[in-house]
């Protein structure tokens, strides 16, 4: 513990990853602990996304959520402290963990990605993803809720696996959250430590409304199996109704590919599936407007006297002024939107064992190009074009994780995506052990590394 506050002392100054900590009661934590679960009695860190915990406060990115608390731990905090984690701090998110980059007003100036200051650390798991990367935790909390595990990790040159819905406990207060599109998980520097973490807090909540999907007695224990078969893999080097991919994204596949062929794999260019990429983005647009009035309101009846307009980022207040709009008809549609594309790519799935795409459709944004200060509707569609490959598979509810393969000459990591089917993190596990184990792993430390 004490070398996690030092760390944490010397880098966050330049990064920005960590808010909410509280050094003086971790050191008392850590001298009480007792070893136990898989970790023992390791520093962690939880993101800022309104995961519960009676220990440390939070605002979900948010002025208007500042000093929130909880009398109570959420099942995921408890099930992180069960496997020997002692949270003594939060990472950065955007307000209410909405972007793909980590500059909330809340957190005084924007999370700086460790490899390229002037760059974002990715969102909304910004925070979490710089952590691990400069050494400050080996693990940290995230969720994702549109790629927001995948895209820090990505940004940052870390692991970050998505798990399939239901996997992953939500409760005790809330059973889903927007329309069943987000999750919790971790982000790493190895995949054995996030196969441990999983063994931990993964499996079935008593009251979810998703069954969580068939696990191993370990997932740590599988990781090591071999494949009795050369896996099918699609690649897809084309992104919907004209998005341009970046050479380096492209590129970083490519690479991914031939790691792939050379393990034994059989990896195939294949077609993209049918899917109207817009109509989904519009109707992740309505359900998290909902979302947000829903969150605004929440706090307005037992604080009638805060200002929404004042305390909200523009694309914030934008979109708690456009939740108030959407009907029933409209969520309705949206939902089974969702679940008609869960359906589209689950059948897809049947001929192949996995996907590989970029994580993004190019190299990290620089700090200010994803900007609230303009309307909802417009932030979240350039958020789209950026982070095509990835909210997909929030509403289709596989696992799918983001591998640091490839980097750029200038040192600027580029994520790479496999996606599996609903319910196999073993095999995603397997797999993305298998590329750890080609030597091929960026997630060498970054100059705050020396510090």
């Amino acid at each position: 513990m004490e070398h996690a506050i030092a760390r944490a002392e010397a880098v966050n100054p330049h990064v920005n990853a960590l808010c909410f900590t509280k050094p003086e009661a971790a050191r008392a934590m850590a001298a009480m602990a007792q070893p136990k679960g898989a970790f023992g009695a390791l520093p962690f860190l939880l993101k800022d996304s309104g995961l519960a915990s009676t220990f440390l406060e939070g605002s979900v990115g948010s002025e208007l959520f500042a000093g929130m608390t909880s009398p109570i731990n959420a099942t995921l905090t408890e099930r992180f402290e069960a496997s020997g984690f002692l949270p003594f701090g939060r990472t950065t998110a955007p307000e209410f963990c909405m972007a793909p980059t980590t500059e909330a007003r809340a957190n005084g100036g924007p999370t700086r990605n460790p490899r390229d200051t002037g760059r974002s650390s990715g969102g909304s798991s910004g925070g979490a993803a710089v952590a691990v990367a400069t050494g400050i935790v080996p693990i940290a909390h995230g969720s994702d809720g549109g790629g927001s595990i995948r895209i820090p990790a990505a940004c940052c040159g870390v692991y970050g696996l998505k798990p399939s819905r239901g996997l992953i406990p939500f409760g005790p207060v809330r059973g889903e959250a927007w329309g069943g599109l987000a999750t919790d998980g971790v982000l790493t520097r190895t995949v054995r430590d996030t196969a441990a973490a999983l063994d931990g807090i993964a499996g079935m909540e008593l009251g979810a409304p998703y069954a969580a999907p068939p696990r191993p007695a370990s997932y740590l224990a599988e990781l090591d199996r071999p494949f009795d078969r050369p896996l099918r893999i699609a690649h897809w080097t084309e992104a919907r109704e004209g998005i341009a991919i970046d050479p380096e994204c492209q590129a970083a596949t490519a690479h991914t590919a031939t790691l792939l062929r050379d393990l034994g794999h059989e990896v195939q260019e294949a077609a993209l599936p049918g899917i109207k990429f817009s109509k989904f983005l519009d109707a992740m647009i309505d359900v998290m407007a909902a979302s947000v009035t829903l969150t605004v309101n929440g706090v307005l009846r037992g604080a009638p006297e805060k200002d929404p307009k004042a305390l909200l980022e523009p694309a914030l207040f934008d979109a708690y002024r456009m939740g108030k709009d959407v009907g029933a008809e409209t969520y309705g549609l949206a939902i089974n939107r969702f679940h008609a594309l869960g359906r589209t790519l689950e059948r897809y799935m049947l001929d192949y064992d996995f996907v590989l795409t970029p994580t993004l459709t190019r190299p990290p944004a620089r700090l200010g190009e994803i900007s609230t200060d303009t309307d909802f509707l417009g932030f979240r569609r350039n958020i789209g074009s950026y982070t095509t490959f990835l909210a997909i598979i929030n509403a289709s509810g596989q696992p799918a994780a983001s591998l640091p393969l490839y980097q750029t000459a200038t040192g600027l990591p580029i994520g790479v995506q496999l996606i599996g089917r609903f319910g196999d993190e073993t095999g995603l596990l397997r797999l993305s052990a298998q590329l750890e184990n080609t030597g091929s792993w960026t997630t060498g430390y970054p100059v705050f590394g020396a510090l």
